[in-house]
């Protein structure tokens, strides 16, 4: 298996897509976050004196996907025209008394790269503002199952997570 980040000398590069074809795009990625059960019905209830923490964990989100190439140092700026993240939430017997968010990040757009790393990314820094804005209260949360569960689009076509 070829690894494309890197040259004919081993060096790490940012792979040309100087010649490629602009093409429709998709991806998702999710990811989790564990908490206890009460500091989830704190965030439902918008009781956290920080603010709403899902809409701020969102922007956060969002604002993270659009930045994702100055974050990440090969990746691509990418033309990205509609970021969605998305939460669901569950606590009691189902989770083992936790309390889980699960946060979806799905992106759209047109362009010559994929939007895995962005995908990724949203997902990342909207679990990481879940973390920052409720410490106060659950240091012991965990941030789990990062992982892309979806791509469409480009050479390599589609990967659909368990197909």
């Amino acid at each position: 298996m070829e690894l494309s980040h890197f040259d004919d000398m081993g060096n790490a590069h940012m792979v040309d897509v100087s010649e490629k074809e602009v093409t429709k795009r998709s991806a998702v990625a999710t990811g989790i976050i564990e908490m206890q059960r009460e500091t989830l019905q704190v965030i439902l209830d918008k009781k956290i004196s920080k603010g709403d923490v899902l809409t701020v964990a969102q922007t956060a989100g969002i604002s993270a996907v659009k930045r994702t190439w100055e974050l990440i140092p090969l990746c691509h700026i990418v033309m990205i025209r509609n970021v969605e993240i998305t939460f669901d939430t569950c606590s009691g017997e189902e989770s083992e008394n936790k309390g889980i968010i699960k946060v979806t990040c799905t992106i759209r757009g047109e362009d010559k790269t994929g939007f895995e790393m962005e995908a990724l990314t949203g997902v990342s820094v909207t679990l990481l503002t879940i973390y920052d804005m409720c410490k106060a209260i659950d240091r012991g949360m965990e941030i789990k199952n990062i992982r892309l569960e979806y791509k469409d689009g480009g050479k390599s076509g589609r990967f659909t997570r368990g197909k």
